[in-house]
């Protein structure tokens, strides 16, 4: 995954993030200001998944970029 394309463009990302995943919050997205691992961690602990299905999400919203 390229997470420097995460992180560079995370403020425009914020409105897709909202719409695939609308149990985050905003502080949620503000806190990890593109690091995947926290956003998969708490992709984790909104939607009660796995942590590996949870990264293959993020993975996912990656390539669909």
């Amino acid at each position: 995954m390229n997470e420097d394309k995460i992180k560079g463009q995370w403020k425009q990302l914020h409105g897709k993030l909202k719409a695939q995943w609308g149990k985050l919050t905003d502080d949620d997205l503000r806190v990890a200001d593109g690091n995947v691992e926290y956003l998969a961690g708490k992709l984790q602990e909104r939607y009660g998944i796995a942590r590996d299905a949870a990264r293959k999400q993020v993975e996912a919203f990656n390539q669909d970029l």
